[in-house]
């Protein structure tokens, strides 16, 4: 984006509906952060991508700019989420504790793959991504079981990096694909969504970090740019999405969930359709 763009936009009003839009973005991105402990990324991808659409940022580190910018968004909702969940006393921290390093780990992994990867590489990873936990959200069972509580053996370590390594790729905390784990093991669903949220704060960071390096000294970045993060899009959405996080919380810990996992379970299945049209 040049500054002939940007005064095209101030000129014709378009700056205007861009901060709404990302004002939107992140009042969404900070309440389903407290409500179900994904970090927000699920919102914020899709909402970022048709900002940097609208604004023409190249397609070849597009999708790279989108997922570092809500990275940047993610680390204090995410912050500001585990610290309501844990002031409640619903965080199980002895998992936190087990899990973390492995988590952490796929991070790190992720992060060497984001910085060799495609535009289209880290789209089909989003799409085939948020198909499964679309299928899991409206098909899904509360009585599937693979366990009755968490244990800590080789398979839930190995799941724990895969989670890490797949989440740096989605831009997401971890917890839609973490709730899913902890209820397939017996948990409540409040209880897997609080300690997930704890995960978020040790994705996030090294997640953010990782895309500064990846995106560092890039000449096609757009101004105001940190490496693949957008300074001006993470300070418009970052208070937004601080302030209604404990709002979500709040939510989570009073209503049946059912019909909010349908509307999202249709709300992801038409980001990963929306993802595979931009490729034909």
């Amino acid at each position: 984006m040049d500054s002939g763009m940007m005064g095209q936009l101030i000129a014709d009003g378009g700056l205007l509906w861009l901060i709404l839009a990302l004002l939107a973005g992140g009042l969404a991105t900070g309440f389903l952060a407290g409500l179900l402990g994904i970090g927000g990324g699920g919102v914020l991808v899709p909402v970022l991508f048709e900002t940097f659409t609208f604004l023409d940022v190249p397609d070849s580190i597009r999708m790279h700019l989108v997922l570092g910018t809500s990275f940047a968004v993610i680390v204090p909702t995410a912050i500001r989420s585990y610290r309501s969940h844990l002031a409640r006393g619903a965080v199980d921290t002895a998992v936190l504790r087990r899990l973390g390093p492995w988590v952490i780990a796929g991070v790190l992994a992720g992060i060497v793959l984001v910085s060799s990867a495609s535009g289209d590489a880290l789209k089909w990873v989003w799409i085939v991504c948020a198909g499964f936990l679309a299928a899991k959200m409206a098909f899904g069972r509360e009585e599937w079981r693979l366990a009755d509580d968490v244990p800590m053996n080789a398979w839930v370590m190995l799941a724990a990096f895969g989670i890490g390594m797949v989440s740096t790729l989605m831009s997401i905390g971890g917890g839609m694909f973490l709730v899913t784990l902890f209820t397939l093991c017996g948990w409540p669903i409040l209880k897997a969504v609080a300690t997930s949220s704890g995960f978020g704060p040790l994705i996030a960071i090294p997640g953010l970090l990782g895309y500064v390096w990846a995106g560092w000294g890039n000449p096609e970045l757009p101004p105001a740019s940190l490496g693949f993060v957008s300074l001006l899009g993470a300070a418009i959405i970052i208070p937004a999405s601080v302030l209604t996080a404990p709002l979500g919380v709040r939510v989570a810990h009073g209503i049946s969930r059912r019909k909010l996992e349908l509307a999202f379970a249709a709300f992801l299945t038409a980001v990963a359709t929306r993802l595979l049209v931009s490729m034909i």
